[in-house]
């Protein structure tokens, strides 16, 4: 046997040491995917959301003893291409955690690829049902209010309303069809004597305002429950102010008074409109001053759900990898059940049965302030108080994903 010159030797233990020591000190890599370029009035918010949360832990030493990064990839709203990234993300780039998603459809196709890949998935945005119901999976978790969720605020208010005839205008894709089924149910639930007289279920982003709104008011509907958003929102909005019909016919609406869509309907904004959004500017908790201060002094400008929502998402991550003490993901699944978490809206949790997160919403009405949309009469609804009971959960999750 040949013996190694001291040179060589010494060489190549100082190799291995470096190797020994690369891995521990290597970044925690966290795949962030969205849809950038698709919807950008949430999703720049956003992203300066969760780059604030990733500046200020770092800047605090990082997690156990590393620094966090995230690699950002653009979907395009496409579900194909949000998997993509998601295989580049974990195969090649070798992330630790996956999160983002905006689109329900998009969602559903990063948990499935979770499941598949036993990679921890936190789903920001995607608001279906489905995503931690029907199919639920070990490895996703989601931080917004749900569909279910945001139609049980409202509907505490529509039930109150005289209505009885109700018509309903929604996006057509999981989303959409997701907020509507779960309306229906909680408010004949409430309200026995109502009946649902019109559905409109325009392609998402195609919406024909005129078309729409022609037809639904033909049902004659006391009240409608809308789910549009973005540009097909402001379609709606301004062809219902052209036509009188808005704000005549009362108007519950999933997401309307959130700051990204008020900032384009500027004196458009339908005053009366029920609707769960973000009044940014008149919240005083501690929480969520320190928040907007440090974020207005970041990025020079207020805060939007999508800036709440990127900043919560990396709040949830770094907890969770705090708790477990490691990027295992099979510890971060464990760590993340039950996980008690901060958002700039107060204390969360992810309820263990479903990973489902308890961050709420705000419920109000629109209103104008000189040329400005904004939230009157508002309260905060405390996610946990609109959580479907565990039997209901039970009778609709796989049993596989309980385990």
């Amino acid at each position: 046997m040949k013996f190694l010159k001291p040179a060589v030797l010494g060489g190549m233990l100082l190799a291995a040491s470096w190797l020994a020591h690369a891995a521990p000190n290597s970044p925690i890599k966290i795949g962030e995917i969205n849809s950038y370029s698709t919807i950008p009035q949430f999703t720049l918010p956003y992203r300066q959301g969760w780059q604030l949360a990733v500046e200020e832990v770092n800047a605090a030493g990082g997690l156990l003893g590393r620094q966090v990064e995230v690699i950002a990839r653009d979907d395009a709203g496409k579900p194909e291409e949000a998997l993509r990234h998601a295989i580049e993300l974990t195969a090649k780039e070798k992330v630790d955690v996956l999160a983002g998603g905006f689109l329900s459809n998009v969602g559903l196709a990063l948990a499935d690829h979770a499941q598949k890949n036993k990679r921890v998935f936190i789903a920001s945005e995607p608001l279906s049902d489905a995503i931690v119901w029907d199919k639920g999976n070990r490895y996703t978790f989601r931080l917004r209010p749900s569909t279910y969720m945001q139609a049980a605020m409202l509907v505490e208010e529509a039930a109150k309303l005289p209505a009885k005839r109700w018509a309903t205008i929604a996006p057509n894709y999981e989303y959409g069809q997701s907020a509507v089924a779960s309306f229906k149910e909680l408010l004949k639930a409430r309200r026995p004597d109502v009946e649902f007289v019109g559905e409109q279920w325009p392609a998402l982003g195609k919406l024909e305002a005129g078309t729409a709104l022609q037809a639904t008011m033909q049902s004659k509907p006391d009240a409608i429950f809308n789910v549009t958003f973005g540009a097909d929102l402001a379609k709606l909005v301004r062809e219902g102010n052209q036509r009188g019909i808005f704000p005549k016919v009362p108007v519950v609406s999933l997401l309307s008074g959130e700051p990204e869509y008020l900032d384009v309907l500027k004196d458009e904004t339908p005053k009366g409109w029920i609707v769960t959004g973000y009044p940014w500017d008149q919240i005083d908790s501690r929480e969520h001053a320190s928040f907007a201060a440090n974020y207005y002094r970041r990025f020079n400008e207020y805060p939007k759900v999508g800036s709440v929502v990127g900043y919560a998402t990396m709040q949830a991550i770094f907890a969770a990898i705090k708790k477990a003490n490691s990027t295992d993901n099979e510890k971060l699944v464990t760590a993340l059940r039950g996980l008690k978490f901060s958002t700039p809206f107060g204390p969360a949790e992810f309820r263990a049965i479903d990973h489902q997160s308890t961050m709420g919403a705000f419920v109000g009405k629109l209103d104008l302030r000189g040329s400005k949309g904004t939230m009157v009469n508002w309260r905060y609804a405390d996610g946990k108080a609109y959580l479907p009971s565990d039997a209901y959960v039970k009778a609709r999750r796989p049993a596989e994903a309980m385990k």
